[in-house]
């Protein structure tokens, strides 16, 4: 059984720089490795610092969201504020979300993990909830013990 929780969130934006994943939606080890890169460059680039500085918190965001028939992924911030090298505003409704708590050795690690528990476990045990849609993170907060730690964030609606 996948440990996870339900909790109520106000409205809160990201701002993401991004890219469109080209791997067909089942092509799990594509879509990590297009990942993997993409997060690879935005660090050694320096998009991700510019971002962290207009950030509001210390979390980083790792966004999935559908746009014009596209599978996009954004590395993102939680701010108020704008940047030219910003791709895309973010909106994430008021309501409920599923939350899906852990840590692991990397960041991308924990995005993975998270992923796969929220999709393959926590979802299909939830009861009177549904994923419609919507752009869903995994939302690095920190670092303890030599891990990384973080939840993954998607809104749902009672069924």
């Amino acid at each position: 059984m996948a440990q996870f929780t339900l909790e109520e969130k106000d409205s809160f934006i990201v701002l993401g720089i991004g890219t469109e994943l080209k791997s067909h939606y089942t092509d799990y080890v594509g879509i990590n490795k297009e990942k993997a890169d993409f997060w690879s460059a935005v660090e050694q680039d320096g998009r991700l610092d510019t971002l962290k500085a207009v950030a509001t918190n210390d979390y980083i965001f790792a966004v999935n969201e559908a746009v014009n028939n596209k599978m996009m992924h954004y590395a993102g911030v939680m701010t108020e504020k704008s940047l030219p090298e910003a791709s895309r505003v973010i909106q994430f409704p008021k309501g409920e979300y599923l939350v899906v708590k852990g840590e692991a050795e990397t960041a991308d690690e924990l995005s993975n993990k998270l992923t796969g528990i929220a999709f393959s476990q926590a979802l299909a045990e939830i009861k009177n909830y549904a994923y419609v849609g919507g752009p869903n993170a995994t939302v690095e907060m920190g670092q303890r013990d030599g891990l990384v730690f973080g939840e993954m964030w998607i809104p749902v609606v009672k069924s």
